[in-house]
C-alpha cells in the first residue's frame, strides 16, 4: 500500500493546476508504520509551503507587471530568487529586477516588486513562534526545539533567535509614547465628570539582579546590574461576574537603559483600563529610583512603603542588639538609659506600625546615642566596652534606617488599620512576580550574561507573552495575522 497526496491550486477564473507533493509507501501494518511519522509530516508542510508560497507570488508578479498608469508590461532587467523563511521551511521565491514604465518620471530606473509584498525576509508566523518561545526558553532551546519538530533551516540558529527577537523588541519600544515629566493631568472638574471608575489598582515595584557580560561597556568586570519589575493587580471590573478573579499585568525594565520608564507603566495601567478619578496604590520598597518612577503618574495615586522591608532591617538591628553585651550601667545618672536597646528596638516598629514616624525616629536617635557613648563610663571617661566592633557596626545600621525612615516618611501610613481592614501592607506578590519575570528565565540555574540593553529588550517581549499581550502586538504589525474570534466566524454554508 502507498499514498499519494496532490495538492491542487485553483486560480481566480477557476482553472485549476495539481501538482504531487508526496508519495508515502507502507510496506507492512505496524505499530511504527501506522499514520505519520515526524519526518514525514515535516517533508509534507515543507513541500505544501514551498508549492503554496511560490503559486501565491508568482500570481502576485503577474498581477504587479503592468504599469498602473498606462497599463504597458514592463520590461525585465534581471531574473534572480531570494529566500523567504517559513515556520515550515526555507522557500526560494522569483525576485525579478523590473525597469520602470517611461510614461512616468521617477528617482530609479529599476526595482523590484518583491520588496513592497516582502519587506521582511521572515514570516510574522516564524517571528512570532520563535519570539514567544525564546522569552520563555533561552535562545539555544528555542532554536533546538524549532528544528526538532518543525522543517526549519538548519542554518536557524539560537543566534538567529536572538537577532530577531530583539529586532522586534525594538520595533516594539519605537511604538511606545514619548516620555513625560507628568501623567495624569486635568481638573478636578473634569475627573468628576468621569463615570465610576473599576476597582482599585494595586502596583507593587521591586528590583532583581542579573549578572553583567563581561567587556560590557559602562558595567565594571564581573559586576551586577539591576532590572526592576512589578506587578499591578485590578481588583474588579463592574462588568465582570462577582466571582472573576483579579485581573493583573507584570512590566519589567533595566532603569540604566530605558529613557520611558514612566510612560511604559502609564501604558501599562492605561491597558487595564485605568482613569484619573480610579484609586491607584505603589508599594515600593522605597529606593530613590522607584520613588521617582511613580511621582506625578496619577492624580489619586498613594504611595506605601512596603512594610515587609521596614521589618526586615529591624531585625537586623534586633539581631546585633541581642548580641550585644550591656555596658556598664549608667541607671544612677539617667534611669532610662538602663533600658534595653532590643527593647527600644520594639518601640521603633511599634511605632512605625502605627505610622508615627517622628516618635519612631526619636527612638532611633536614643539607640544611637546609647551606641554613640557606647565606649564611654557614666563620668565621661573613655573605656573599652565588650562588644565595641558590634556597637559601631549597628551604629552605621542604625543611621541607615533613620535615614530610610526620613526619605519615605510620607509613604509611611498606619499599617495597623490597613492590617485590621483586611488592606495590603506588603509587597509579597511582587517576590513571585520577580520569580516569574526575572529568575525563570535570567537567574536561576542558568549561568547566564547579559548587556543591560539585550535583557532590557528581551524583558519587553516576555512581559507582553506573560501579560498575553505579545499576538495582539503582532496584529498591529500585521492586520491578517491570526484574525480574532469575531474576524475568523464561517459564514453559513448556502442552501
Amino acid at each position: 500500500m502507498h499514498f499519494r497526496l496532490q495538492l491542487i491550486a485553483v486560480a481566480a477564473d477557476g482553472t485549476e493546476h495539481l501538482e504531487e507533493i508526496a508519495t508515502l509507501p507502507r510496506a507492512a501494518t505496524t505499530p511504527e508504520t501506522l499514520g505519520l511519522t515526524l519526518e514525514e509530516s515535516k517533508h509534507l508542510l515543507q513541500q505544501v509551503q514551498r508549492t503554496m508560497i511560490v503559486a501565491q507570488v508568482t500570481t502576485y508578479l503577474a498581477e504587479q507587471r503592468a504599469c498602473p498608469h498606462c497599463g504597458k508590461k514592463r520590461h525585465l532587467k534581471q531574473q534572480a530568487t531570494a529566500p523567504f523563511r517559513t515556520l515550515f521551511g526555507r522557500v526560494e521565491v522569483d525576485n525579478p529586477r523590473w525597469q520602470h514604465c517611461a510614461c512616468q518620471p521617477q528617482p530609479d530606473h529599476t526595482f523590484r516588486p518583491l520588496a513592497a509584498l516582502l519587506p521582511e525576509r521572515s514570516s510574522p508566523e516564524l517571528l512570532y513562534v520563535e519570539t514567544k518561545w525564546a522569552a520563555q526558553a533561552s535562545y539555544g532551546v528555542t532554536a533546538q526545539l524549532l528544528r526538532e519538530v518543525l522543517p526549519i533551516d538548519h542554518r536557524h540558529s539560537a543566534a538567529t533567535v536572538h537577532n530577531h527577537t530583539l529586532r522586534l523588541a525594538r520595533r516594539s519600544e519605537h511604538a511606545l509614547g514619548a516620555e513625560q515629566a507628568m501623567f495624569g493631568g486635568g481638573c478636578q472638574a473634569e475627573r468628576d465628570r468621569l463615570p465610576i471608575p473599576d476597582g482599585p489598582l494595586t502596583v507593587g515595584l521591586d528590583g532583581g539582579i542579573v549578572r553583567a557580560r563581561r567587556g560590557t561597556p559602562g558595567v565594571p568586570p564581573g559586576n551586577l546590574f539591576e532590572i526592576i519589575a512589578g506587578k499591578s493587580i485590578l481588583a474588579f471590573r463592574r462588568d465582570d461576574p462577582e466571582d472573576a478573579p483579579p485581573s493583573s499585568k507584570v512590566f519589567a525594565l533595566v532603569h540604566s537603559v530605558d529613557k520611558k520608564p514612566k510612560r511604559r507603566l502609564w501604558e501599562l495601567l492605561e491597558s487595564q483600563g485605568m482613569q484619573a478619578n480610579q484609586a491607584v496604590t505603589f508599594f515600593s520598597d522605597g529606593g530613590a529610583t522607584l520613588r521617582k518612577l511613580t511621582e506625578y503618574l496619577h492624580p489619586e495615586a498613594e504611595h506605601i512603603l512596603d512594610w515587609f522591608h521596614i521589618t526586615m532591617r529591624i531585625t537586623v538591628l534586633q539581631q546585633c542588639a541581642h548580641g550585644l553585651t550591656r555596658p556598664t550601667s549608667t541607671s544612677d545618672l539617667d534611669p532610662t538609659e538602663d533600658e534595653s536597646l532590643a527593647r527600644r528596638l520594639d518601640s521603633v516598629k511599634h511605632y512605625l506600625w502605627h505610622g508615627n514616624s517622628p516618635s519612631a525616629l526619636d527612638r532611633l536617635r536614643a539607640v544611637e546615642e546609647v551606641l554613640t557613648n557606647w565606649d564611654y563610663a557614666a563620668d565621661g571617661t573613655p573605656t573599652t566596652q565588650p562588644g565595641s566592633a558590634a556597637a559601631l557596626r549597628m551604629l552605621k545600621y542604625v543611621r541607615e534606617l533613620a535615614t530610610y525612615i526620613t526619605n519615605n516618611a510620607g509613604s509611611i501610613v498606619n499599617y495597623g488599620e490597613r492590617y485590621r481592614q483586611s488592606e495590603r501592607i506588603s509587597t509579597g506578590f511582587v517576590e513571585s512576580t520577580i520569580n516569574q519575570v526575572i529568575s525563570k528565565r535570567m537567574v536561576k540555574k542558568q549561568q547566564m550574561q547579559w548587556t543591560p540593553e539585550g535583557a532590557h529588550l528581551l524583558l519587553q517581549v516576555r512581559t507582553q507573552v506573560l501579560n498575553d499581550d505579545w499576538e495582539n502586538t503582532f496584529r498591529t504589525w500585521y492586520p491578517n495575522f491570526r484574525p480574532g474570534p469575531a474576524q475568523d466566524t464561517p459564514e453559513p454554508l448556502a442552501a
